[in-house]
C-alpha cells in the first residue's frame, strides 16, 4: 500500500536565459515571448502548469525580461480599445493570460545554471514538493504529460523526471537516466544521471525533457552543488546526489513520455512546431494545409 503524499500547487517556471541561440531577435525580445502561431511560447507553458492544478506559478526571470511580466497582466488600454470596438473575440484572448494564474517574479541576478535558477525559488516553494517547467519543451494538451507526473509524486512521493527516448547519437544533447523497470508501463526507478554524457558512456537512451517534479529537499542539496559542465550549477548532478540515497530525499521516478512533445529551443524544431500546430487549428489548418501542400510539391 503506498502512501499519500502533499498535493502540489505550485509550478516554477526558468525564464531567465538569454535566448543567443535566436539572435537577433532575442536581443530586445525574450526568447519565451517569441509566437508559436499567435500565442507566446511561455504561454502555453503556463497553461500547461494550470490545467495539471498548479495555479500558483513563479517565473525565475533575469534583465530585460520585463515583457514576460506584462503578458501575464492587465492591459487596460488595449482591453479598453477593444471594448469600444465590440471585438469580443480579441478582447478574451488578451485578457485570458492574466486571468490564468496566480503569477509571482523573482530575478535570477546571475546566469549560473538551471539548478541556481531552481534555487532562486527556494523562498517562495519552502517545504513543499512543487514542479519546474522549462520553457523550450511544448507538451500537447492532448497528452498530460505533468498531470501523470504529479499523480506519481503524490503516490510515491521523492521526485519525478520526465524521460523521452532518443536516438542514441542524439543522447549527447540532454541528460541520460539509468533505469529500473516497475510494474506500471510508462513509470521507470531511476538509479543514477549524467548530464549530457558521451554516446559511449551514456546509461540509456533515455533522455530527460524539462518537466520536473521536485521533493523540496532539493534545495539543500543545490546549495551544495558545484559548477558542472558549462561551469554552471546543474539540476542534474543534484538529482543524481538524491538518486544514489533515498534516505536524502525519497526515491526518484521517471515518467516515460512518449506522445507530442514541441521543442522550441532549437531554431528549426521551433518552424516545425509552428507548422504543426497550425496545422492542427480549427480556424487555420484547413486553408494552410492546402498551402503546405502545394508548396511542398511546387518545391520537390
Amino acid at each position: 500500500m503506498t502512501e499519500s503524499h502533499p498535493r502540489i500547487s505550485k509550478a516554477v517556471i526558468p525564464a531567465a536565459g538569454l535566448g543567443t541561440r535566436f539572435l537577433p531577435a532575442t536581443k530586445a525580445t525574450p526568447k519565451e515571448m517569441l509566437p508559436v502561431v499567435d500565442k507566446p511560447a511561455i504561454q502555453y507553458v503556463v497553461e500547461e502548469a494550470v490545467s495539471a492544478g498548479l495555479d500558483d506559478v513563479l517565473m525565475i526571470t533575469g534583465r530585460n525580461k520585463r515583457p514576460l511580466e506584462d503578458h501575464f497582466d492587465r492591459n487596460y488600454e488595449l482591453e479598453s480599445a477593444l471594448q469600444k470596438k465590440g471585438d469580443a473575440n480579441r478582447l478574451a484572448k488578451v485578457q485570458e493570460s492574466s486571468d490564468l494564474a496566480t503569477m509571482h517574479y523573482v530575478r535570477q541576478g546571475d546566469p549560473k545554471g538551471l539548478g541556481h535558477a531552481v534555487l532562486c525559488a527556494a523562498p517562495h516553494v519552502g517545504n513543499e514538493p512543487f514542479a519546474v517547467l522549462l520553457g523550450d519543451d511544448l507538451i500537447d494538451p492532448r497528452d498530460p504529460l505533468l498531470a501523470r507526473m504529479v499523480q506519481v509524486q503524490e503516490q510515491y512521493g521523492g521526485s519525478v523526471i520526465a524521460l523521452m527516448e532518443v536516438e542514441p547519437e542524439q543522447i549527447h544533447l540532454y541528460g541520460s537516466a539509468a533505469v529500473e523497470a516497475t510494474d506500471e508501463g510508462d513509470l521507470v526507478k531511476v538509479t543514477g544521471l549524467v548530464e549530457k554524457p558521451d554516446p559511449a558512456d551514456a546509461p540509456s537512451n533515455y533522455a530527460i525533457i524539462g518537466r520536473y517534479v521536485l521533493d523540496p529537499r532539493i534545495f539543500d542539496i543545490l546549495r551544495k552543488t558545484e559548477p558542472g559542465r558549462g561551469g554552471e550549477i546543474q539540476l542534474t548532478d543534484a538529482l543524481q546526489q538524491l538518486a544514489a540515497d533515498e534516505k536524502v530525499g525519497g526515491p526518484i521516478h521517471g515518467v516515460v513520455f512518449k506522445g507530442r512533445r514541441y521543442d522550441t529551443g532549437d531554431r528549426g524544431d521551433y518552424l516545425r512546431a509552428i507548422v504543426r500546430l497550425a496545422c492542427e487549428r480549427e480556424d487555420l489548418g484547413p486553408d494552410f494545409r492546402t498551402w503546405l501542400r502545394s508548396y511542398a510539391a511546387e518545391e520537390m
